[in-house]
């Protein structure tokens, strides 16, 4: 067991999900804890399980549902009133709604949404990190999605405020360099949580690929210890979909997103082949995709593509990025020969 840290973690959305198993992880690092959530029943069980089995010395709970009206900063001002500062601030709460824009969803429902996923996240990010600048020092940690950077038929406005909190995450990691206060966004793929249950959507097809919420949280927390502005967790698979949303035409990635988010199929149409079928399905779209947006690209263009592909990082960058020149290289080469062939025939015709 870890001795305590003397700092504080302010987790939102930390009753269940992924929210829980970061706050677990600050637990066991030995971290003070400020816990916010709708349900005080499970906050409750999960400061005595923390104060029992870790280093925590004080953990805080805070009963509140963020997508009311000013519930950031009644937050805000419960913490400062009790006189605790916060180290690090984990914005995860978060909530989706499925189905078709126009015709199938509430907006009530969004609108509560938009208020939780954007609003009191924006709200709670600046009222903390004003005081963490004038400490100059101090933590953030946005939960975006894959959605972040996908278009996504049938949870379009959910996918529109990831969006956003991706966004916003990346300029103010700009913004905040040459201090010592750092943020991060988490982009994890579909996770095993109750939030597709929320969201009327435990029965797309989506769900047969969820992540265990576990690694995802293990992922983000190590991401923003290290300052990291994003983590795309999950492997070489999650990573790929990355560099296809950097490089791939949006209505070849509206499709393959609409695909995902569709019902499953009857049992009678499942085949034992999906699993691989996916991952060649996901190959042969990106091998498709870059291969159209190179041939109809301009040399600006083209570069700017590769550029964005490198910049999605770790070890599966530079094999896409070598999948990328060898597509190019190979288009240039079918070119060439296509030209010179050209030649060759107008020479003869010439010739006769």
């Amino acid at each position: 067991m870890n001795v305590g840290t003397g700092k504080t973690a302010l987790i939102t959305g930390a009753s269940s999900g992924i929210g829980q198993e970061l706050a677990k992880l600050f637990a066991q690092d030995g971290y003070n804890l400020v816990l916010v959530g709708r349900s005080d029943e499970m906050l409750d069980r999960l400061a005595e399980v923390f104060t029992s089995n870790y280093a925590t010395q004080q953990i805080t709970v805070i009963k509140k549902d963020l997508s009311e009206e000013d519930a950031a900063q009644d937050v805000y001002d419960q913490v400062k009133a009790k006189d605790i500062s916060v180290d690090v601030l984990v914005n995860d709460a978060g909530v989706g709604l499925y189905g078709l824009f126009a015709t199938d969803t509430d907006w009530e429902r969004e609108k509560s949404m938009i208020h939780l996923n954007v609003l009191a996240l924006t709200q709670l990010t600046k009222l903390f990190l004003y005081d963490m600048l004038a400490r100059n020092e101090g933590k953030i940690l946005n939960l975006a999605s894959l959605l972040s950077i996908t278009p996504t038929p049938l949870m379009a406005v959910y996918a529109g405020t990831k969006a956003y909190v991706y966004n916003f995450t990346q300029s103010l990691a700009n913004e905040l360099k040459g201090t010592n206060v750092t943020i991060t966004a988490l982009l994890p793929n579909a996770t095993d949580t109750d939030f597709f249950h929320k969201a009327n959507a435990e029965d797309t097809k989506v769900t047969d690929e969820l992540q265990d919420p576990v690694m995802v949280a293990k992922a983000g927390y190590e991401a923003l210890m290290a300052g990291k502005p994003k983590v795309v967790p999950g492997g070489l698979k999650n990573k790929s979909y990355e560099v296809m949303a950097y490089v791939a035409p949006q209505e070849a990635l509206a499709s393959l997103m609409r695909e995902k988010m569709s019902p499953k199929p009857d049992e009678s149409e499942k085949s034992s082949s999906l699993p691989w079928a996916v991952g060649i399905g996901v190959a042969v779209l990106a091998g498709i995709a870059l291969g159209v947006a190179y041939s109809n690209s301009s040399p600006v263009d083209r570069m700017r593509y590769r550029v964005k592909a490198r910049a999605a990082g770790n070890s599966v960058t530079d094999t896409v990025s070598s999948v990328i020149d060898s597509l190019l290289s190979a288009y240039h080469d079918f070119k060439g020969d296509a030209t010179r062939a050209k030649a060759d025939v107008e020479e003869e015709a010439l010739a006769i």
